[in-house]
């Protein structure tokens, strides 16, 4: 295998160039990426970034070792894949041919259906996305809806609250982080938001953004006009598979992997864009950082590995989200009641500065959240990683 095309010069890519390199890959390694910069971090985005902070902190690949030599394809847009012909066609027209390929295009953020572009009305995922809307945060509006109390709605909410910004959260879900985290601590976060000033409209969804040339507000599905200078729509993404259309790879949810994130011989995937059977919870496509970083190398490392030698990519999932004055982590694929799941506080206490939960099923722990509380979050972690029983954990977190 001589020449390797990445597509997708976000963390996952970058990550498995990195690991390719590491393994001794010493051939032409092709990274493309559709944004006209390279690596940077998304997490500072919704919080540091866009409440001032220099953008540079937000570089990856140029504050790491760039004798990787790598073949750097930034501002170039991948529109289709020839899998026989072994080509990534490229939007300027060029065909990239490749020995192996890693996909890691990511994902887009979802838009309000029905509901045209204006100004002041905004979405953030990239850097672009982030500048723009501190522009226009930096220009004193007074007003902001955010549409979307999940990790991007609830953490872009608390950083215009913290610029000074009156801020309105419109959210469909009973509470926010409900889909992920259930509704007991989607009501602890509730009560953080509201503790800052933040007017939550929960159970509520957008019919109609107001305004012609400028947003004006938001019209609600319970018919409440929330007026508004700047509207953030945080509900979600979509995996970046266009491109992939009449290639014949497999694609629902995300390109679907194997258990050692291949696609098809000599073609791996990683990242956001990238669904694939774990062996310990099933089919998965997870949105963060860690994951893309740690999938990124996996699907590296996957591409020079005969079958013999492949590895299963099964990690236990890890993700943190800032808001306010609270740091979540989560470890592991919380249960939650309505998959009849079960949920014990076992340090702490909801509505202490910190606490330790878990999530359980069938006699398993199979999430753990910490509420700022990152030292004991992280040993459950470990914990799960060896499998943790429910009974023995409660009881050993017991006085």
């Amino acid at each position: 295998m001589r020449d390797i095309v990445i597509v997708g010069a976000s963390i996952a890519g970058f990550s498995a160039a990195a690991e390719l390199r590491a393994r001794g890959h010493d051939g032409p390694i092709h990274l493309v990426g559709e944004e006209p910069v390279r690596t940077y971090e998304r997490p500072p985005l919704s919080k540091g970034v866009l409440g001032g902070e220099d953008p540079s902190t937000t570089e990856w690949a140029a504050a790491r070792d760039d004798d990787l030599d790598l073949d750097w394809l930034v501002g170039e847009r991948a529109v289709g894949l020839d899998v026989g012909g072994r080509t990534v066609e490229l939007a300027a027209g060029e065909s990239l041919p490749y020995d192996g390929l890693v996909i890691a295009t990511g994902a887009s953020p979802r838009r309000l259906p029905g509901h045209r572009d204006r100004a002041g009305l905004h979405v953030l995922r990239s850097l672009d996305d982030c500048l723009g809307l501190r522009a226009d945060l930096d220009a004193g509006p007074e007003r902001v809806v955010v549409v979307g109390a999940g990790f991007i709605g609830g953490e872009v909410a608390a950083t215009c609250r913290h610029r000074g910004h009156e801020v309105t959260v419109v959210e469909p879900l009973s509470q926010p982080l409900e889909r992920v985290l259930g509704p007991t601590i989607g009501a602890a976060v509730a009560d953080v938001h509201r503790a800052a000033g933040v007017d939550l409209r929960l159970g509520t969804g957008v019919d109609a953004v107001l305004g012609d040339d400028h947003v004006e507000g938001v019209r609600t599905t319970d018919g409440a006009v929330i007026e508004a200078d700047l509207v953030v729509v945080g509900i979600g993404v979509v995996p970046n598979t266009a491109w992939l259309d009449g290639s014949g790879l497999p694609v629902e949810d995300g390109v679907r992997c194997d258990a050692t994130t291949l696609v098809a011989p000599g073609i791996t995937a990683a990242g956001d864009v990238a669904s694939w059977d774990s062996p310990r919870y099933g089919r998965l496509r997870i949105e963060h950082w860690d994951n893309a970083v740690d999938m990124g190398r996996a699907a590296g490392r996957r591409l020079l590995a005969s079958d013999g030698e492949a590895e299963a990519y099964d990690p236990v999932p890890w993700f943190w989200s800032d808001q306010h004055d609270v740091r979540v982590q989560v470890a592991g694929r919380p249960t939650l009641p309505d998959q009849g799941g079960q949920l014990a506080v076992v340090d702490g206490a909801i509505g202490e500065e910190r606490f330790v939960a878990l999530y359980g099923s069938d006699g398993r722990v199979t999430g753990a959240l910490g509420w700022n509380w990152p030292a004991k979050t992280v040993r459950y972690r470990m914990a799960l990683e060896q499998g943790l029983g429910w009974d023995e954990a409660v009881a050993a977190a017991s006085p």
